[in-house]
């Protein structure tokens, strides 16, 4: 009954907004507590990152969806999804994991600072004009997903002029993603990945005859050296290049919006990180904290174990409430308030943890110090206008629109050492 509670409170306004009171009644059941449709759900933060580092919980792939003979599993989105490299298990995800590298290391990301500025520059102009000529306009629209599309589109050398069908197509596939999608959830996401995949797979193709100095290029390049079969080596890079986009535009999107949604509600915050611009690494990591994109993500056990006590069956779904996990007062003191200035480094799961830690979760990270960065400083009196529209989703939140303007004056607040 609690979980039943959980899962239509997050549905609607309130649960959406603040879903933790739920989770905290969830963690009170235990750990690791029996789902009611098979499996078991992971709730504390030590037992969560368990599973994530342990290897012997693997992902729910391919070959574990046919089995299960559900739409929700065996649906074009939902298979298409599992071949894509964070659903992948070894020996192929080490494979596809050491071709690519450490993708967004240091170096790359201090080449990618000056051009995700100048996204960010672009984004606030239109945020600005937006707000001029109506009076508001929609932040989640306009930054939290136009920032996230045009900075993995220009990593891969996807034309701008496609952005607006790779977001839309995206957002569409994620249903595919929620633990019990509709029919017609379900149906659309269907459409998206399929359209997703076409998409990169004509750009794939075309890129391969006229390559540039692109991502992109790089990627079809390496696996043309390493597969021998060139089909398999297109299919490859047309699914990390359409990962990358979902992943970037999912993930980074909460990320953004989370921050001007809980930044406006603690203006004290706020104006700190203005005088405090040291502090915005850490803020932004309380952030993915506080708000995590990805609440509850899914593992299978290989074999017959306990976690915490409860069984866990061969084949069995793990869930994994990462959004209970960060709220988890044995993880952190107080989880409940929002702090940017929380001492210590943040150990939280938004990008997970061992074999599958984010691919992007440096190109993530630099996205949100930017934006803040430059949002802090150029509009001090940006004020969110109404309450967020909020998609009815459990596993991926997502703020469908978030209402902004322009307050007279800003608001002054002394502060301590």
């Amino acid at each position: 009954m609690l979980l039943s509670r959980l899962r239509s409170a997050r549905k609607f306004g309130d649960g959406q907004s603040n879903p933790w009171p739920a989770y905290e009644k969830l963690r009170e059941c235990g750990d690791v507590v029996p789902s009611p449709w098979g499996g078991v759900m992971v709730t504390s933060y030590e037992a969560a990152s368990t599973v994530l580092r342990d290897r012997s919980y693997r992902t729910p792939d391919l070959e574990w969806r046919l089995q299960q003979g559900e739409p929700r599993w065996t649906s074009p989105a939902s298979t298409e999804f599992s071949q894509m490299i964070m659903l992948l298990n070894a020996p192929e995800h080490t494979r596809q994991r050491r071709v690519l590298g450490n993708t967004f290391d240091r170096g790359t990301i201090d080449q990618l600072g000056a051009v995700v500025g100048g996204l960010v520059d672009g984004v606030l102009d239109e945020l600005e004009v937006r707000m001029k000529e109506d009076g508001e306009a929609d932040y989640a629209d306009i930054v939290g997903d136009g920032l996230p599309v045009a900075a993995v589109g220009r990593w891969l050398g996807v034309p701008a002029a496609d952005y607006r069908n790779l977001r839309d197509w995206t957002h569409g596939q994620a249903w595919s993603q929620e633990l019990f999608p509709t029919p017609a959830q379900l149906a659309v996401a269907d459409e998206s990945a399929l359209n997703l995949k076409a998409y990169f797979e004509d750009l794939v193709a075309e890129r391969t005859k006229s390559p540039g100095e692109d991502v992109l290029s790089s990627w079809i390049r390496a696996w043309s050296e390493v597969e021998k079969d060139p089909q398999q080596a297109a299919e490859i890079v047309q699914r990390l290049a359409t990962f990358s986009i979902m992943a970037g535009l999912e993930t980074t999107s909460n990320l953004l919006n989370a921050a001007m949604w809980l930044l406006d509600r603690h203006p004290d915050q706020a104006d700190w990180l203005r005088y405090h611009p040291e502090g915005i690494p850490a803020a932004t990591e309380e952030i993915l904290r506080y708000d995590p994109a990805v609440s509850i993500t899914t593992r299978v056990g290989s074999r017959s174990d306990s976690l915490s006590d409860v069984a866990v069956g061969k084949g069995q779904l793990v869930y994994v409430c990462i959004g209970s996990a960060h709220h988890d007062p044995r993880f952190i003191a107080d989880p409940d308030r929002f702090d940017v200035r929380r001492p210590g480094p943040s150990r939280h799961l938004a990008f997970g943890q061992g074999a599958h830690f984010c691919l992007g979760a440096g190109l993530g990270r630099l996205e949100g110090h930017v934006l803040l960065r430059k949002l802090l400083t150029r509009f001090p009196t940006l004020r969110v206008v109404s309450e967020p529209r909020w998609e009815p989703r459990v596993a991926f939140r997502r703020m469908a629109s978030l209402r902004v303007g322009l307050a007279p004056k800003p608001r002054f607040y002394s502060f301590g050492a």
